[in-house]
């Protein structure tokens, strides 16, 4: 089976037998909510003639990831859950391609840890060559222009030497420190009463831009936590995916299917 291309232009060109892509994101799997993660290892573990081509995942697909050494061992049940989530992607992308999107909260997955996951890395943004037409791709927190304190936050974690001086600490270190950064963002959750139309939105002009470089006419992101469809005029679009959470009510767990005829969101929640 052939490979997609990604240039350096960040130009992903499908294999030409690639019928039908899903794209997914904003699952923030976590030890603590295991109702999620059982609802995404039974997805991945559909037969090979429900799957798609290939599975892109926009970002967040963990809540935390503090380095990839938490894949050494499994002392811990925390170690244990993430270990457990590496091999249900290993063994799904054993015949199906796994393109992985970094998010907000899983920036630090590295080389090792996108091989332990038998993920392949793609850049944010990058334009998708399929069916004949341009999709750019992007987790899309790199577009919320007016949460200008998280943007701050976003260049100074960016960073090689950051990620360098963070990664040097003791895993222990690491992990309280992201358990901290966690707490502060469900108190801003709960300083909105967890309403996700209160949060900062990608800027329209940004996400018009960015097509209008890539050459595309959808722009497919996530991290809003908001799925819509979004017209932006001239023939753009914006194509926000859904979050999961299978413990919320009602739950949410959504998947973007895209084939020759069109996009189209499919829930994996009853009914």
């Amino acid at each position: 089976m052939s490979a997609p291309t990604l240039d350096r232009s960040a130009l992903l060109r499908a294999p030409a037998h690639w019928q039908a892509v899903e794209f997914i994101s904003d699952l923030h799997l976590q030890p603590g909510e295991p109702q999620t993660f059982e609802v995404w290892r039974a997805f991945l573990q559909r037969p090979q003639p429900e799957r798609a081509d290939a599975l892109f995942i926009l970002g967040d697909l963990f809540e935390v990831w503090v380095g990839d050494d938490v894949l050494d061992s499994i002392a811990s049940p925390d170690q244990m859950f993430w270990r457990a989530c590496a091999d249900a992607l290993q063994a799904f992308s054993l015949h199906t391609p796994v393109y992985f999107m970094a998010g907000n909260r899983d920036f630090l997955l590295g080389t090792e840890g996108l091989k332990a996951c038998g993920m392949q890395a793609l850049n944010d943004p990058t334009a998708l060559d399929f069916l004949g037409q341009q999709w750019l791709l992007s987790h899309g927190d790199a577009l919320c222009l007016a949460d200008t304190d998280y943007m701050r936050f976003r260049e100074q974690v960016r960073q090689p030497a950051w990620q360098r001086a963070f990664l040097d600490r003791p895993l222990s270190e690491r992990t309280a420190i992201a358990r901290g950064l966690r707490e502060q963002s469900e108190a801003l959750k709960r300083s909105t009463a967890g309403d996700p139309s209160l949060w900062a939105d990608v800027d329209t002009d940004a996400a018009r831009a960015a097509l209008q470089v890539a050459g595309a006419h959808t722009l497919i992101h996530g991290h809003t936590h908001r799925p819509a469809d979004h017209a932006l005029g001239e023939g753009l679009q914006r194509v926000v995916l859904s979050d999961w959470d299978a413990a919320a009510r009602p739950p949410r767990a959504e998947v973007l299917h895209l084939d020759a005829l069109g996009l189209r969101r499919t829930s994996l929640m009853p009914a």
